[in-house]
């Protein structure tokens, strides 16, 4: 990024705090007991509509793919904890040959062909368009612990939450590669390639994405960044100085964010935008294959999935299709 446009993104970021509302998606958790509370918030804004892209609607020329699920697995990286996923199995599938793989937190949401994300409708119609390979789709929900069943659709229910997506190091990483990876492998061939293999997700989903790939650049090389909460819930705002001091790494990253996304002039640690403007700021720094949007709007899924279709080719675009 050219130095006056990241300028201009500093100013908007700095615009954002000073305007916005406090708002969370509808089934963001809670923040965490030790976090400090946030300031009162300011009138509530009004919710954005965005224009969406046809390839989210499904189309009829598009052979349609299978979802599979939910299933319910039980984590020992993650101990005592229960969740849920989904398959997502494109009708070009064919098992002689890998297929590339797309791992999304917060399976529920991602999942849900009549949600905002939608990606087994954009799948479908990227796939049979080859702006994207023959992928499959793994969307998993977070853990909960403590009990044998819970409702994926209540989000006070993923009680393990935040612990599995917004702390440093490799648990999650080591959660994808040694137990649930494996368990679909044995159904599906999977690519190893880790250009083949994209990982995303929303707020700490994103996160979760972002911290897989920087701890496996070796096995997930892409990633979908939207609302990423690069903040101080459990030490995620160091990242951008972490980017900046260690070596680049081969990863690929598409951030989207909103402009009012959780404001807090008080604390920019805790401050979304603020914090997604860094992580750009230091990718672009770094000389990393970032792209970014940065919207109008408030903390929810709404633009991310409005413009889905465009980050997956983009995400997707050199590859083999």
């Amino acid at each position: 990024m050219h130095n006056d446009s990241l300028a201009l993104m500093k100013a908007l970021s700095l615009s954002a705090v000073c305007l916005a509302s406090i708002a969370y998606a509808a089934d963001e958790p809670k923040p965490a007991a030790d976090a400090k509370p946030a300031p009162p918030a300011a009138a509530a804004r009004p919710a954005v509509q965005y224009a969406t892209d046809p390839d989210s609607l499904p189309q009829d020329n598009a052979p349609k793919g299978k979802l599979e699920g939910p299933f319910v697995f039980k984590s020992q990286v993650f101990s005592n904890t229960i969740r849920k996923y989904w398959i997502y199995v494109p009708a070009q599938y064919a098992a002689e040959k890998p297929a590339c793989v797309l791992v999304f937190q917060d399976g529920h949401r991602a999942q849900n062909s009549k949600g905002v994300l939608r990606l087994p409708v954009v799948m479908d119609n990227l796939i049979a368009k080859k702006e994207m390979p023959v992928t499959i789709g793994i969307f998993i929900t977070p853990g909960a612990k403590g009990v044998e069943d819970y409702d994926y659709l209540k989000s006070r229910d993923a009680n393990n939450r935040s612990f599995e997506y917004d702390s440093l190091g490799d648990r999650y990483a080591r959660f994808l590669m040694d137990e649930m990876l494996p368990v679909i492998s044995k159904q599906y061939n999977l690519t190893k390639d880790p250009e083949g293999r994209a990982i995303g997700g929303t707020s700490s989903g994103a996160i979760c994405a972002f911290n897989v790939a920087w701890e496996r650049p070796d096995q997930f090389r892409k990633v979908i960044s939207c609302i990423g909460s690069y903040t101080d819930i459990k030490g995620g705002h160091v990242f951008p100085k972490l980017v900046r001091e260690n070596q680049k790494k081969p990863i690929r990253i598409f951030l989207e964010d909103t402009l009012h996304d959780n404001p807090r002039p008080d604390n920019p640690n805790r401050d979304w935008h603020v914090q997604n403007v860094a992580m750009l700021a230091a990718l672009t720094e770094k000389g990393y294959d970032v792209k970014h949007s940065f919207a109008e709007g408030t903390h929810s899924d709404s633009h991310g999935g409005s413009i889905m279709p465009e980050i997956l080719r983009w995400i997707w675009r050199d590859y083999p299709k």
